[in-house]
C-alpha cells in the first residue's frame, strides 16, 4: 500500500510537470530530502525515482526555461571546483570502494546545487523550492516529534520513517537541520504567498517549530542543544522586545521538560568536558591525526581517508559516587574513526585546496545574505519587503549548519547544498534588480509573488 501511495504521489507530480516543467525540480527536491524509495518496502524501492526526477528537472529546464539574464556566479564556480577536485582526489584514494560509495551521492549534491539557481528565477519559484524543502524534512520532524511526545525518544532509538542512521535521518544531522529551518518557517508566517499566512498556516507553523525543537530532545543529540542556543542568540538580533523573547524561550523550554527522557540529561552533562567521554576524546584524537595527515598530504587523501587513522590515548574513567569518586586512566587504542567534523572532513579528504574552496563557499554565503539584508531591509515598495527577511533566514540556517558541522561530518549534506543553491538564486535575483536595465525573469510585473512571464512557472 505504501508503494502504491508513493508511486501515485510522485507520478502525479511528474504528470503535472508536463504542463509546468518546474514542478519536476520540486519533485526532485522532495525525493532527495525525504527519500521515499527508502520508506517503501516493495517494488517502489527498486525504481530509480531520484534519477528519473533529476533527468526530468534538467531536461525540462533545458527545453522550456528562458536563458535570458542567466548568470554563473562565483559560488557556483566554487561548487564546480569542489566537484572536479573531489573527482581528482578520488582517483588516488587508498580506499576506493567506500570512497566510490560516497562519491555516488556527493557529486549529485554538488551538481544539483550548481544547477538549482538556474531554475529559481522568480520569487514564486524560490518560495516554492523553500516550501517543498521545509515540508519534506518537516514530515520527518513531525513523525519524530510525535514519537518523542509519546515517550519513544532516546539516543539512537528514535524511530523515523526508515531504519537507516545515515543522511538526513542521522540523529545529529536531523537535529541540526530541524533547528536550522526554524527561521525559514518563521519567514513563511510573515511573507508566504503560496499559503497566505492566516491563522491556520501560523498554527501549523508554530506546531512545526515546536516539533523541530523536540527533535534534539528525542534524538538526545548534544549538537542539537548547541544549535538551539545559537538560534536563540541569532534571533535576538531580530526581535524588538528581547526580554519578552527570552522569557518566551524559557517557557517553551519548561513546556518541553515532560517529554525529556532521563538519558537526555545524562548525555547533555558531557557537553562541558571531554574528560571521561570516549566520543569526545576520540574526536580530538582524530582531529589531531588529521592535521598531521594533511601536513604530509597537502592535496588530501580522498573520500574516507580517515580509515587510515590509528591512535592511542589515555582516557580517565571515574567510578563511585559523591565524595567516594575515584579516577583511573585506561589506555584506549582506536582506528578507522570518522572525522566527526565537516571542517576536518574536507581538510583530510580534499587537502588545503578543497578546504579553502569549501570555507570560501561558506563565508561568501554568510556575507552575501548579510549584504542583501542590509540593502533591502529599509525598502518599503511593493514587492520589496520579503528579500531581507529571506536573506536573514537563509543566513541563520547557514550559521546553525556551520555550528552543527563542527561536530559532524556533513560537509556535503544534500539538504544544505540545496540551501546554498537557494542562497545563490536569491543573491543573483537581487543583484539583477539592482542592476540598471536588468530585470529578473518574472519580476517585470508588480505583485507580491512577481507573476511569471514567458511561460515561466
Amino acid at each position: 500500500m505504501t508503494d502504491l501511495f508513493f508511486l501515485g504521489f510522485v507520478g502525479l507530480f511528474l504528470a503535472f510537470g508536463l504542463k509546468r516543467p518546474f514542478l519536476w525540480v520540486l519533485t526532485y527536491l522532495y525525493i532527495d530530502v525525504l527519500a521515499p524509495q527508502k520508506i517503501a518496502f516493495g517494488f517502489f524501492s527498486t525504481i530509480p525515482i531520484s534519477l528519473v526526477a533529476f533527468c526530468a528537472a534538467f531536461g525540462g529546464w533545458l527545453m522550456t526555461d528562458s536563458k535570458k539574464n542567466l548568470r554563473f556566479t562565483l559560488r557556483q564556480g566554487l561548487l564546480l571546483f569542489l566537484l572536479v577536485w573531489c573527482f581528482y582526489t578520488l582517483q588516488g584514494s587508498a580506499f576506493p570502494e567506500p570512497a566510490g560509495t560516497k562519491w555516488d551521492w556527493v557529486w549529485k549534491a554538488l551538481f544539483f546545487a550548481i544547477f538549482l539557481p538556474f531554475t529559481l528565477t522568480t520569487r514564486l519559484r524560490m518560495e516554492a523550492a523553500a516550501l517543498v524543502m521545509v515540508l519534506s524534512v518537516g514530515a520527518i520532524i513531525i513523525s519524530g516529534g510525535l514519537k518523542t511526545v509519546t515517550g519513544g525518544g532516546g539516543y539512537g532509538v528514535l524511530s523515523l520513517f526508515v531504519n537507516d542512521n545515515s543522511g538526513i535521518y542521522e540523529s545529529s544531522t536531523l537535529s541540526t537541520v530541524a533547528v536550522g529551518i526554524i527561521p525559514l518557517i518563521i519567514w513563511f508566517t510573515r511573507h508566504g504567498t503560496i499559503f497566505v499566512p492566516d491563522w491556520r498556516v501560523k498554527l501549523f507553523a508554530y506546531c512545526l517549530i515546536f516539533a523541530c525543537l523536540l527533535i534534539p530532545v528525542g534524538t538526545v543529540a548534544r549538537t542539537g542543544l548547541v544549535c538551539i542556543a545559537v538560534l536563540m542568540v541569532l534571533l535576538l538580533r531580530e526581535v524588538k522586545n528581547r526580554a519578552a523573547f527570552i522569557i518566551a524561550g524559557a517557557a517553551l523550554g519548561v513546556m518541553a521538560l515532560p517529554f525529556v527522557p532521563p538519558s537526555y540529561y545524562e548525555r547533555m552533562s558531557t557537553i562541558g568536558s571531554a574528560d571521561g567521554d570516549e566520543s569526545a576524546s576520540t574526536r580530538i584524537a582524530v582531529w589531531e591525526w588529521t592535521l598531521d595527515y594533511v601536513a604530509e598530504n597537502p592535496s588530501g587523501g580522498g573520500f574516507d581517508a580517515f580509515r587510515a587513522n590509528k591512535f592511542t590515548y589515555r582516557m580517565p574513567v571515574r567510578t563511585g559516587e559523591g565524595n567516594m569518586t575515584s579516577v583511573r586512566y585506561e589506555t584506549v587504542t582506536d582506528e578507522a574513526r570518522a572525522y566527526h567534523s565537516a571542517f576536518f572532513e574536507v581538510l583530510g579528504e580534499q587537502g588545503y585546496p578543497g578546504f579553502i574552496a569549501w570555507i570560501w563557499l561558506q563565508a561568501l554565503g554568510i556575507w552575501q545574505m548579510e549584504k542583501i539584508r542590509r540593502r533591502w531591509r529599509k525598502k518599503t515598495g511593493d514587492g520589496e519587503q520579503w528579500q531581507a527577511p529571506l536573506a536573514s533566514a537563509l543566513q541563520y540556517a547557514h550559521l546553525i549548519y556551520l555550528v552543527g558541522a563542527l561536530f559532524q561530518g556533513i560537509a556535503y549534506q544534500p539538504f544544505v547544498m540545496m540551501l546554498i543553491g537557494l542562497q545563490i538564486a536569491l543573491y543573483s535575483y537581487c543583484q539583477q534588480l539592482d542592476s540598471p536595465g536588468k530585470v529578473p525573469i518574472g519580476a517585470r510585473l508588480k505583485g507580491p509573488a512577481a507573476t511569471p512571464i514567458q511561460g515561466q512557472t
